[in-house]
């Protein structure tokens, strides 16, 4: 699929790949993640600076009311870069609340967000679901005029550096029930919220949270199953798109590093890299460089027309076979590598930390391969 970025787009990406050269090296990153915060504050503002943070952000509340197509550059860099900002929840979060809440709502959480200034993160997965998009077992119940929370989300990422959660629960409904859904917004500091911090094998932040009876707004009548819905739906395609992107970058990280080891490491009196059986393992390794970049553009362009005929097929496909190859592309660098691919000290193992979190994102490549077997089988 061909795709040409535009002269904004462009220029985005340009100026993102050298703030991140310059503040992302691969010691800079390690020496980000042992820190306590495990992400780079000058960097977010810089990302907020940029207009990074605003793309997602309608224009009426201060963003560029980007479409998806305009995410997939930035996202392909953050995942060369292996970065650890938060952008992708704040994506999700936005998504949310431009789809989900009322006007006002908007107007009072929007600015702060694509400016860098509020960092909202995005609570939805959990456990029994297992890559179930729909299973919501956490529990919205009325209490007066307002409403109250029970439940529990693992592995939100992002969870310890938000000010905010966008968190799904179930009104009404049995737990894998399409109906009876919505979405609230909690502040992290509500009586009853805990945030227990973790980090993800690729060293991001994230947090289970536990809520226990916490007070919550609305972003929309609670009741209103369909906008719920829609909300809910546009969030994770935004997620699928924006996670296949990231990978993208993430496996041309891994390709450029085995490359550059193939083309300096000399053993025998020659550079490896002429050998052959080593060069077909490259070329395979670019072939399914070149097929991911075409499924993360199908993606993003299945989310920017979302009524186009197979849209929702075509995010399935993306995720199922960008998962996959990039798993490929990230074992052959390692592989190639030999033992220095294995150590901690080197980035080409961290590429593949990162794939394995970004493929468990919004369902895994079986999980899609499913979805994709049910949706043709129908």
């Amino acid at each position: 699929m061909d795709f040409e970025l535009n002269d904004e787009q462009r220029a985005l990406k340009d100026s993102l790949a050298r703030v991140l050269a310059d503040r992302y090296g691969f010691e800079q990153r390690r020496a980000i993640a042992a820190g306590a915060r495990g992400h780079d504050e000058a960097t977010w503002k810089t990302l907020g600076e940029l207009g990074v943070l605003g793309l997602a952000v309608p224009e009426a509340y201060g963003g560029f009311g980007g479409r998806c197509e305009d995410l997939l550059p930035v996202m392909q860099e953050l995942g060369a870069a292996l970065s650890l900002e938060p952008v992708l929840p704040c994506v999700l979060a936005a998504t949310a609340l431009r789809t989900g809440a009322d006007e006002a709502l908007c107007a009072r959480v929007l600015p702060s967000l694509a400016t860098g200034e509020r960092i909202v993160a995005w609570a939805h997965d959990e456990t029994a679901g297992r890559h179930a998009p729909r299973w919501i077992e956490t529990a919205a119940r009325r209490e007066g005029s307002g409403w109250v929370l029970e439940g529990v989300k693992p592995a939100v990422p992002g969870a310890p550096l938000a000010s905010q959660f966008v968190v799904s629960a179930r009104v009404s409904g049995a737990p894998d029930a399409r109906e009876g859904c919505a979405l609230f917004l909690v502040d992290a500091t509500a009586h009853g919220l805990q945030v227990q911090p973790h980090r993800l094998v690729d060293d991001s932040v994230a947090g289970e949270l536990v809520l226990q009876h916490v007070p919550a707004q609305a972003l929309a009548d609670p009741l209103d199953g369909a906008r719920g819905d829609t909300a809910i739906a546009a969030t994770l395609a935004v997620g699928t798109a924006a996670a296949c992107a990231d990978m993208v970058g993430t496996m041309g990280a891994a390709f450029r590093l085995a490359m550059d080891y193939l083309n300096t490491r000399r053993q025998f009196g020659r550079l490896i890299g002429e050998n052959q059986a080593l060069r077909h393992r490259a070329a395979e390794m670019l072939v399914s460089l070149e097929m991911a970049r075409s499924m993360a553009i199908a993606a993003a362009v299945a989310v920017d027309q979302p009524d186009g005929e197979g849209a929702a097929l075509d995010l399935h496909r993306a995720k199922l076979s960008i998962g996959r190859h990039a798993r490929s592309v990230a074992h052959g660098a390692i592989q190639l590598h030999g033992g220095i691919g294995m150590t901690e000290e080197y980035a080409v193992g961290h590429t593949l930390r990162r794939i394995h979190v970004l493929d468990q994102w919004f369902g895994d490549a079986d999980a899609h391969a499913a979805r994709l077997a049910q949706a043709l089988a129908a």
